[in-house]
């Protein structure tokens, strides 16, 4: 059986972040289901969601998920905000890997876009609403039970720095 990390949670919760040091630290290979999507797609998220709709968007990431999924082998997995929405895959993945959710409140997260450059490109609106704060709100609203649903682990990472949730996250990973 692989042992796989993942990694859900909101965006700029600190999944790619944390992965990063995650992997180095357990000498595994870093995989981000967003920039899968884009290379295979070609385009930004922007571009897809533009083209697609988020629904073609969405059915991009069910391929990349399953696939990552169905690898025997070891890695630390990034995942896309909304990976959660694939509650059958996400069952089956809690099955047999460490899923692990960062979170932070919405005013970190909000605090977060607004100073990341990848936000136009990377992080299009989720729900069409033009205040940031009430679709972060909106959308945890939906996702909360799911990210709780799914993980084994959890952190705040408007409260703790990265290398000490990836110290936590590898030590918890190497007593399976």
């Amino acid at each position: 059986m692989s042992r796989q990390v993942w990694l859900i949670g909101y965006r700029c919760c600190g999944k790619t972040t944390v992965g990063k040091v995650v992997a180095e630290r357990l000498g595994l290979p870093l995989l981000d289901t967003d920039l899968l999507i884009t290379q295979a797609a070609g385009k930004d998220v922007a571009g897809i969601v533009a083209e697609h709709g988020w629904e073609g968007f969405r059915r991009l990431e069910r391929t990349v998920i399953q696939e990552i999924a169905a690898r025997n082998e070891s890695m630390v997995v990034s995942c896309g905000g909304g990976v959660v929405l694939h509650q059958d895959l996400m069952e089956e993945i809690a099955g047999k890997s460490l899923i692990v959710w960062l979170k932070a409140s919405p005013e970190v997260i909000c605090e977060r876009m607004r100073r990341d450059p990848a936000t136009a490109g990377q992080r299009p609106s989720l729900t069409g609403e033009e205040d940031l704060e009430a679709e972060v709100e909106a959308v945890l609203k939906e996702r909360l039970p799911l990210y709780r649903r799914f993980s084994h682990m959890e952190f705040d990472t408007g409260a703790v720095a990265p290398e000490d949730v990836a110290e936590e996250i590898a030590a918890a990973f190497t007593r399976q």
